[in-house]
Formats: structure tokens, sequence, C-alpha cells
């Protein structure tokens, strides 16, 4: 099929061709031929290793690309961390692409091998949301991420997506011409549905009005004592301006703060006053002992008037080497190495779990803190939630693709459970998302403001929320068993 050599450099291009179908490009015609590629590769492969190296390299090429903007937390403090930039961007894309690798080994041990690869590769980019804290992100189904594709998810939820593009991908591989027809067709049966879904009516807004605050503080200087007060004032002042209608929540993003909440020193009544009483949910750290956890407080005024901790919710699904690292005293004390998020110590202890807080006036809510909202088992670990509220600092992402990945991701979220869902970031993009993942309003990256919006409506729960995985892990075995059928009749 193609040299040793050639081969390889193959599926390095596909890889690249792949990511580009990843948000913020979103070229879903070039990825899709990425992956067909790819699973020409694997199957023209003519050992199990070389199937396995193919796999390996599509992988890394593709999360080198999609993945690129991991390097940016460390140019935060580029004197202490830059040096570890290349290193994490390797060594992520080269890990994670080791699922991709064995998903073209196993491959190799069944006929027909391009059937054989697709399924394997499904099933491996599951293990990779799950394994070692898991990282479902930049998966092979997140290339439909804002558009009409997307909506499969509501069914069968991100797996779904997957399944959809290998499907896709692999058609034209195992029929050609026949298989191509065959893959635009149901591409169009696909888009077709989604766009009929996004024209249904949705639900009429329940009635409070959410304000969102975007303070847009620098990350490296957040914390500087010099700056820390002129980002809480920018927080205090977007609190305190005029609206048309009284919000009933005020949302800061995460860590918006420089006090603990367990030692404000005054800062809680300062937030209650700009609100003028009405309840602020915000970002901010606390401590129990020698414990540090990052979490979401929401105050409000007691019978006195005085600020009153309503509810308290802790990050449970911590970022490895962002906000905790695995023997963080000996790493920071042998190699320098230190996680990024926290103001002091080595890392934050993870929450007990998700949880739903209850507002009054406001229904039930889930809240995510940053990351959390990357994971589809996270919001079904619970009962169902009127609405979803994600607090992120995604200044740590730079300016390029890993705010957008990161917001697509929450727009994922909603379609899965057809929830509205309040995202609010300190520089952006924070956006209120109903529940087909359209985003009803929005403040850009890199900008200062507020935005006063009314809380979409819930569409009943969807087939994904009540059956979770099992749609496409059916699907999966049916592949899987077609697969043997395939084989038996071979042999």
């Amino acid at each position: 099929m193609t040299g040793r050599w050639g081969g390889l450099m193959l599926a390095a291009v596909a890889g690249l061709a792949a990511a580009l179908g990843q948000v913020p490009w979103a070229l879903w015609w070039l990825a899709l031929p990425g992956y067909s590629a790819a699973i020409w590769l694997v199957a023209g492969a003519l050992t199990r290793w070389q199937a396995a190296a193919r796999g390996w390299l599509f992988g890394t090429a593709h999360f080198l690309l999609a993945l690129h903007w991991i390097t940016e937390p460390f140019q935060i403090d580029a004197v202490r961390d830059a040096w570890m930039a290349p290193y994490a961007l390797v060594l992520m894309a080269g890990g994670l692409a080791l699922f991709w690798g064995a998903a073209g080994l196993v491959s190799a041990f069944f006929r027909p091998r391009a059937l054989a690869f697709a399924l394997a590769l499904a099933g491996a980019e599951a293990a990779r949301g799950a394994v070692l804290t898991g990282f479902p992100w930049a998966m092979p189904g997140h290339i439909w991420l804002t558009l009409a594709p997307m909506q499969l998810a509501a069914l069968a939820g991100a797996g779904g997506l997957t399944l959809l593009t290998l499907g896709l991908a692999l058609l034209p591989v195992m029929a050609r011409l026949r298989g191509l027809g065959a893959a635009a067709a149901l591409l169009a049966a696909v888009w077709g549905w989604g766009q009929w879904r996004l024209g249904q009516p949705l639900p009429a807004p329940p009635g409070p009005v959410i304000r969102l605050v975007q303070p847009n503080a620098d990350q490296l200087l957040k914390w500087q004592p010099d700056h820390a007060r002129e980002f809480f004032d920018r927080h205090i002042d977007l609190t305190a301006a005029p609206a048309e209608r009284q919000p009933d929540l005020i949302v800061w993003p995460e860590t918006s703060v420089p006090f603990l909440l367990n030692d404000d020193r005054g800062g809680l009544r300062a937030i209650l006053s700009a609100s003028g009483g009405t309840p602020v949910a915000l970002g901010i750290q606390r401590t129990e002992g020698l414990r540090g956890y990052n979490s979401l407080a929401v105050i409000g005024p007691d019978a006195q008037g005085a600020p009153q901790i309503r509810a308290v919710y802790d990050k449970a699904h911590l970022v490895p080497f962002g906000e905790y690292v695995p023997l963080g005293d000996q790493m920071a004390d042998w190699l320098g190495i230190f996680s990024f998020s926290p103001r002091e110590g080595f890392g934050y202890s993870p929450g007990p779990g998700p949880r739903l807080l209850d507002l009054p006036g406001l229904g039930t809510v889930q809240p995510l803190i940053c990351y959390e909202a990357v994971f589809p088992y996270f919001q079904r670990a619970v009962a169902r939630p009127d609405w979803l509220l994600q607090i992120t600092n995604d200044a740590w992402f730079g300016d390029d693709a890993g705010p957008f990945q990161h917001l697509a991701l929450a727009r994922l979220r909603a379609v899965e459970n057809g929830l509205p869902l309040v995202r609010v970031a300190n520089t952006g993009v924070s956006a209120v998302i109903d529940g087909r993942g359209g985003v009803v309003a929005e403040l850009g990256l890199n900008r200062m403001g507020l935005l006063d919006v009314a809380l979409p409506g819930a569409l009943p729960a969807t087939p994904y929320a009540g059956l979770g995985r099992w749609p496409s892990v059916v699907a999966w075995l049916l592949g899987f068993l077609l697969l043997l059928c395939r084989r038996s009749v071979k042999h």
C-alpha cells in the first residue's frame, strides 16, 4: 500500500487534517477524509506493530494541532514555566495517542481491519475519557460541535457523535463509491434531522434574569497586590451597574476574588452592598485546615442584611497538573513543578462530587467549575436540575483555540441534557446557552462587560439524559457483532 516511512508520513498528514475538524476551524469536510485516510492506512499495514505505529502517529499529529493551546498556561509565568511548554505538548499528544495506537494494534487481530480499526478507535476514545481521570477533549465526534449534526447528542451523547464520524469515514474505505454515496446519504439525513430539531420552538423562559459578570482580569497580574484590588473593583462596578430589570442572580467567574471564603475581611459585605441584596454566585477559594478548595459560593443577605453563605460547592474533578500535581510536594521540591491554578500551596483537594443547589426563585442548578463541563457523565451523576451553571477562568487557555473549544463543549453538554447552561468566564467567552446548544447571548474573548439575560427554558429530558451511553454502546456492539460475522464468513 505504501512504504514504511511513507505510510507514517501519510498518517501524520491525516492526523493534521482530522484535527482541523475541531473548533475553531470546524473543517468537517477536511476532517472526514483525514479519518478515512487513517482507517485505510491502518487497514493496509503489513504487520501488527506497523498498524499500531500508524495509529499512534495519526493520533499524535491530531493532538499536537488540536491541543496546541495546552502550552498557554506555561506562558503566564514564562520565566518560571516556559521551559516545560514543548515537553508538555509533546508528552500530552504522544500520551493521548497511545489510545489510538492501541486501537491500531487491536485492529490487526481482526478482519476486515478497516471496520476493526473504526470500532477499536471508538472504544479507545471512550476509554480516553475515563482512564487516569480522563480527558474527553478533541474527540472525533467533536467535529460536529456548533453544526446541525451536534443535535444527535440528544439521543446518543458525544459517543454517538464519534460513532457517526468514524462510520462516515469508514464507508468509503469499505465500499468505495457505493460507500461514499451511503456516507453522503447518512450525513444528509443526520444534518437534516438536526436542522429540523433546531427549528422547533423553544420553551418560554421561566422568568429569572441572570447577570453575567466578565471582569477580563489578566492572569499574570490577577493575584499581584497592586492589581488584585483593581480587578475586585471591576467585579463590584459591573455588579452595581444599573439594569432595566433587577437581576435575580449575579454570577462571577471562577476564583474571582483575592480572599478566602473563610477569611473574607469584609469582602462579602462589599459584594452584597454592590448587588443591592441580590444573591451572588461567585468563584472563590476556601480552606479547611490544611486543605484548600476551588469553590462556588452563593451569598445573600440574612434577616439583618448581613452576608449569609447560602450554598457552597467544591470542585470535585480537578485538572491534573493544573489544580493538583501527583506527589505535589516532591514534584515541587525536586523538579520545580507546581500546579498552576491555586494561589497558595501545591494544589487543591477535590470536593465530594456533583451536587445540586436549590436556589429559591431560580430552581435547582448543577454547578460546574471549569473543567467539569468537559465530562458528560458529570451531568448525569445527580438528579436532573432545572439548569446548569459553569464558572470558569479561561485566561489560562490564551487567545487561540482553547477558550472556543471549551465553550463548544459546554454547548454539547446543553444539547445532551436539553438544559439551559449559563457560562461565566473571567476573560470570556461568557454565554447563555439554550437546551439545543444555541448561544442566546455572549460576551466575546478579552472583553470586560456584563450581560443581563433571561434564563432559557428547559426542554423535556432527552433520551441521552435518561439512557446515557447505552444507545452508543448498543450501536458499537452491533458493529462488533458484524465484525465477528464477517470474520466467520471469511474463515
